[in-house]
Parts: C-alpha cells; sequence; structure tokens
C-alpha cells in the first residue's frame, strides 16, 4: 500500500529494478505477494504499486476470473515460497465485467471462449441483482472480487495457512480515476 500511495503521489522510487536485483533473485524467488489482477492495459500491477522484480507473482486474467489452473498459480507463491499475501485487485470500469453484466442481463451469450468469463461471473451478477444499484456493473466488480477472495480464503490448500496467520488473502478495488487500491476485505491486522 506504500508504494500504492506512490504511485497515486507520483512520488515513484521503482525500487528493485536493476541488473543487481535481477541478479540477487536470479537464482530464487520470495516475493511478498501475489495479484490477481485483469488484462486490462490500464492495470499494471508492478507499476501502480510501484515494485520491481522478484516481489510479485502476477496473474492476469479477462476480470480477474479464477479457474483451476489459475487456482494452481495463486497456490504456487503460498504453498512453495512462503508468499504471505494474495491480492485479488478489481478495478474500475472493467471491460470484461461490463460485458459480462450486458451478456447476462440481455441472456445474449459472449462469442467463443468469451462466454466461460461470463459464466465464473454469474455468481456476482446474482448477487448484485437482488438490489438496485446505481452503477451495477461497479457493484458486480466489488462484489466478484470479495467473493473471489473468499473462495480463495477457504481453498482446502489455502485455508490452513489463512488460519494459522501465514497468509492474508485480500480483495482490494483499483481507481482508474485516482491510481488509488481501496482495500475492501480480508486487510491483516497488523
Amino acid at each position: 500500500m506504500e508504494g500504492n500511495k506512490r504511485w497515486v503521489d507520483g512520488a515513484l522510487q521503482h525500487p528493485d529494478r536493476d541488473p543487481e536485483r535481477r541478479q540477487f533473485v536470479a537464482e530464487e524467488q520470495k516475493p511478498y505477494g501475489v495479484i490477481v489482477s485483469c488484462i486490462d492495459s490500464r492495470v499494471p500491477p508492478e507499476l501502480l504499486f510501484d515494485t520491481g522484480i522478484g516481489d510479485l507473482f502476477v496473474m492476469r486474467t479477462g476480470g480477474q476470473v479464477v479457474a483451476p489452473v489459475v487456482t494452481g498459480s495463486v497456490e504456487y507463491g503460498p504453498l512453495t515460497a512462503g508468499t504471505p499475501l494474495i491480492v485479488v485487485l478489481g478495478h474500475q470500469r472493467c471491460g470484461a465485467i461490463k460485458a459480462a453484466y450486458s451478456a447476462l442481463k440481455d441472456d445474449k451469450p459472449l462469442p467463443g471462449n468469451l462466454q466461460s468469463i461470463v459464466e465464473a461471473l454469474r455468481p456476482a451478477y446474482q448477487e448484485i441483482s437482488r438490489q438496485k444499484h446505481t452503477d451495477p456493473v461497479d457493484a458486480m466488480i466489488r462484489v466478484h472480487v470479495k467473493q473471489t477472495a473468499a473462495d480463495l480464503r477457504s481453498n482446502a490448500d489455502l485455508a490452513p495457512l489463512v488460519k494459522k496467520g501465514d497468509l492474508a488473502v485480500v480483495s482490494a478495488y483499483y481507481s482508474l480515476d485516482t491510481g488509488r487500491v481501496e482495500v475492501l476485505t480480508g486487510a491483516p491486522a497488523a
């Protein structure tokens, strides 16, 4: 979050981005965080958290949808490198979630494998459909990252680490307008 504050303030340090750091992590990596983010070109996790080489495991999928192979990739850090943090990062004006919302609302499937993204987002759509929202797409983005973080927290392999306090699984929301990341759920106590 300190790196995100530097991003918002324009006071970037660009840490761990030199040949010495590259050599330091060449033999082994110990990232302190896993970021599950969207493929959106406006949401580069390494930049918006002002991090460098070897600091983060980053997975990017449309609408930050997590399917089995992505779950395995998320598990990799905590289970093999002791990574203590997973952040499921949604963002303002997500095109994938907007498209899924429209497809579900209008009952018009998207072409090809895009429909698999829609189906993965159906639980968030169903939850937000129970109430009226000023911006239902934004509500769906926030609900989806909370649901995804909750699913990861209760994952059979990650839940014991969460229970012991060795792993925090956080849902967060990135504002394209301000650059600020807001933690929604799962923030560690210290």
